[in-house]
């Protein structure tokens, strides 16, 4: 299907279009104007946002090549309550002090990859505690709560799939909807906002923002949802065995960003590269109809651009060189590093124990199977002794080791130095 607009053309060719609450009436806006306002959400459960953020992130960056603008709205308010949406329970409450400060940590992350300057595409960041924490509750349930149908609410598959499996659903949590609801009135009014953007999992709260907008008579109002970041397992991206793959370098380092898409999946490669970076589809067709070991040259094209985006292009190459020098030139130092102390190479510490505390495995179990399997090696040598020690007879002839799963996970272990 052709759209008059190009911006809807171009993300539905990259993958971006899943839902949209009128696609030929948004089509006509947009095809008829050269500038609108748009708006995607973050709340600040977390002091980082991770990779499952980045396509709304590229729809950011996508707004502006196309001359629209974006809002960033952060949710100090809505964080307060957590949105209850595909939730199996209630999220912990986080403090005040902590919300505030994942607010200002997500705002540094998010002014590297979008544009952020006095022009009328440039990004505005706004944070929804600005007018939700000064409501009068009983107005509010007067003036906008008048407005929406609890059994309506009821039937939305994000709040039903709760209630399906009798986990608990407290009533703040149940206003929640009504909250962002709220969140797109109040940039209409304030910046003119047409249309809301988020993952396919928003669609209820993105509906009810755009019915209430009609009630409250306001020009018509879109919403447009995309896909869930997930691999070709259909599992939500953004952890690992390790934990969270962070977009913040202060918490997944640049160049384990980079080895995160170096390592991702054969089938996946296209549409990441189509979803996470900017190269045309063009390129991009070449780079996914590579076959063999070839494909390794797509996957670190996506890996390098995915930095670029997220770091920097400085960064980017530092992590392409440190991969390709430790894992194809077999440079060691520029891998990971973990540190034990002196007393443990003493006192000798076990394999499957320093496997799971790197996180290489998740677990003493899964260490057991790898080096059984004869999947774990140290200094590319194979270990597949589950009893065994690593002591100084280990750092005899070198101040470190190379600690090996498989084929693509390594790490380098020192011994007393202050780990970067």
């Amino acid at each position: 299907m052709e759209h008059k607009s190009e911006f809807l053309d171009f993300i539905r060719e990259r993958g971006y279009l899943y839902q949209c609450t009128n696609i030929e009436g948004l089509d006509q806006l947009l095809s008829q104007n050269n500038y609108i306002v748009a708006y995607i959400g973050f709340d600040c459960t977390a002091p980082s946002l991770h990779v499952g953020h980045l396509i709304q992130v590229m729809m950011l960056r996508h707004l502006q090549k196309f001359n629209y603008k974006p809002i960033i709205l952060l949710g100090g308010g809505t964080t307060k309550i957590g949105d209850p949406s595909f939730k199996d329970k209630k999220r912990s409450i986080l403090s005040i002090e902590n919300i505030k400060q994942n607010t200002s940590d997500i705002r540094k992350i998010l002014e590297k990859m979008v544009s952020f300057n006095d022009s009328k595409t440039g990004a505005v960041i706004v944070n929804n505690a600005d007018w939700l924490d000064s409501i009068k509750y009983i107005d509010f349930l007067c003036d906008i709560g008048a407005y929406f149908s609890v059994n309506r609410m009821l039937n939305f598959d994000s709040i039903r799939i709760r209630l399906d499996k009798e986990q608990n659903l407290s009533f703040s949590e149940f206003n929640y909807m009504l909250l962002q609801a709220y969140d797109f009135i109040e940039l209409n009014k304030k910046y003119n906002c047409r249309l809301q953007i988020g993952g396919s999992d928003q669609w209820g709260n993105i509906v009810n923002g755009i019915e209430l907008g009609k009630k409250l008579n306001l020009p018509e109002l879109f919403g447009l949802t995309t896909p869930l970041l997930l691999n070709s397992q259909g599992v939500k991206m953004g952890k690992t065995k390790s934990g969270a793959v962070w977009l913040d370098d202060n918490m997944l380092k640049p160049y384990d960003y980079w080895q995160y898409f170096r390592n991702v999946d054969d089938q996946d490669i296209g549409r990441f590269l189509r979803l996470l970076t900017d190269i045309p589809i063009d390129e991009i067709k070449k780079l996914e109809s590579l076959k063999g070991k070839e494909i390794n040259e797509a996957k670190k094209v996506l890996a390098t651009e995915a930095v670029k985006i997220c770091h920097g292009e400085k960064e980017a190459e530092l992590a392409q060189y440190a991969s390709v020098s430790a894992f194809e030139n077999g440079n060691s130092s520029l891998l990971s590093e973990y540190t034990i102390t002196k007393e443990q190479v003493v006192n000798g510490i076990s394999l499957v124990d320093l496997l799971n505390n790197t996180s290489l495995e998740p677990s003493k179990g899964a260490a057991k199977r790898l080096i059984q399997g004869n999947g774990c090696k140290i200094n590319d040598h194979t270990i597949n002794d589950i009893n065994y020690m690593i002591n100084s007879e280990n750092f005899k002839s070198q101040s470190f080791i190379k600690l090996s799963a498989g084929r693509k996970r390594h790490i380098k272990i020192i011994v007393n130095k202050v780990k970067k």
